[in-house]
């Protein structure tokens, strides 16, 4: 299924009213929501969040969520790892999602049930935004065309493209933020092999994402030897450690280093995306990471690394670079796509 031009107003439609019921989960949480879409317009009938660990399956998740409501038409999920077949087996968390056990489940078609990597819901989540939902970062060239890469630090690292056929944008899942990490200078190259050490196969998910935050302040910590506070420690050993690690930026140095090394890296697997899909339309950075360290984009200088890959670097200034606002990009995605399917 194809898109229109990014925030146009020119979306596919459909002639009849559907009920759906989408969803996006990942690793962290799960959010469910039910509408009803007739051509442009949709309605929440409902909407539900559920911290994903505290739940032995998505099926019981469902079923709690659709308990005294009407039954869903198609049903969307946008899903945190690899979709084949109409089954997934979650990255950061021990599920199977089936189809075909949603569908016996909710008592409704196979056919009318659709599983999507959570970034490809983004992806056509994109088709839902309006300028409100986005701030740009980097201002790249005024009237950008060609394919665009999302980027989505999260619980993991997502990555998706949208190819350009020359009217539509194609949305298309991949598992990109599993390809290995390149260390660029010596420090990188340390923090490369005490990742290594740790965890054998180094990819930019252990750097790039929440529990990448952490796994950068650990080597910090304990192989560069920078101070932890007492305090510092003991609200890590309470709390997320990376909601912590964010949220102390000004009030310790550790925190701070951690952060401007999770934006250069953030920075140079963005350029790698979009050389990668030759994405001179754009690249979206989607996630709830993000958009809580808006203003350190520019001060830790992420569109110097970004514009850091040699030769590519005249494509790479041309290319625009916008945070995604809205948290429910990937649900509205998910949406979408059930309506048009």
């Amino acid at each position: 299924m194809s898109l229109p031009l990014v925030f146009s107003e020119n979306i596919k439609t459909i002639d009849i009213s559907k009920i759906i019921l989408a969803g996006d989960v990942g690793g962290t949480k799960t959010n469910l929501a039910l509408y009803t879409i007739e051509g442009n317009n949709k309605s929440l009938l409902q909407e539900k969040l559920y911290k994903s660990k505290h739940y032995k399956s998505f099926a019981d998740i469902v079923s709690d969520f659709l308990n005294e409501l009407p039954l869903p038409e198609a049903v969307c999920i946008g899903v945190a790892g690899p979709v084949l077949k109409g089954k997934v087996k979650l990255t950061n968390l021990p599920w199977d999602i089936d189809t075909a056990e949603i569908a016996a489940g909710i008592g409704i078609a196979v056919s009318d049930v659709h599983l999507i990597n959570d970034l490809e819901a983004t992806a056509y989540g994109l088709a839902m935004l309006t300028e409100k939902d986005i701030v740009v970062i980097h201002e790249g060239c005024s009237e950008p065309v060609g394919n665009v890469a999302v980027i989505a630090p999260g619980t993991g690292l997502g990555e998706a493209g949208l190819f350009w056929d020359g009217k539509f944008y194609n949305p298309f899942a991949t598992e990109g933020g599993h390809c290995d990490f390149a260390p660029r200078n010596k420090f990188d190259f340390e923090l490369y092999e005490y990742l290594q050490n740790k965890f054998g196969h180094v990819c930019w998910e252990r750097m790039v994402c929440g529990l990448g935050i952490f796994n950068i302040y650990q080597f910090l910590r304990d192989v560069k030897k920078r101070e932890e506070q007492d305090w510092l420690a003991q609200k890590i050993s309470e709390g997320d450690p990376a909601a912590v690690i964010g949220q102390n930026i000004e009030q310790s140095a550790i925190c701070k280093e951690t952060m401007q090394l999770f934006i250069r890296f953030l920075a140079y697997e963005s350029s790698n995306l979009v050389l990668k899909f030759k994405a001179t339309g754009g690249l979206f950075i989607g996630g709830g990471i993000a958009p809580q360290l808006i203003p350190y984009f520019e001060e830790y200088l992420f569109s110097d690394y970004f514009c850091s890959s040699g030769r590519m670097d005249p494509m790479l200034e041309s290319v625009p670079v916008k945070i995604i606002l809205n948290t429910k990009t990937a649900l509205l995605g998910a949406a979408y796509y059930a309506a048009n399917n």
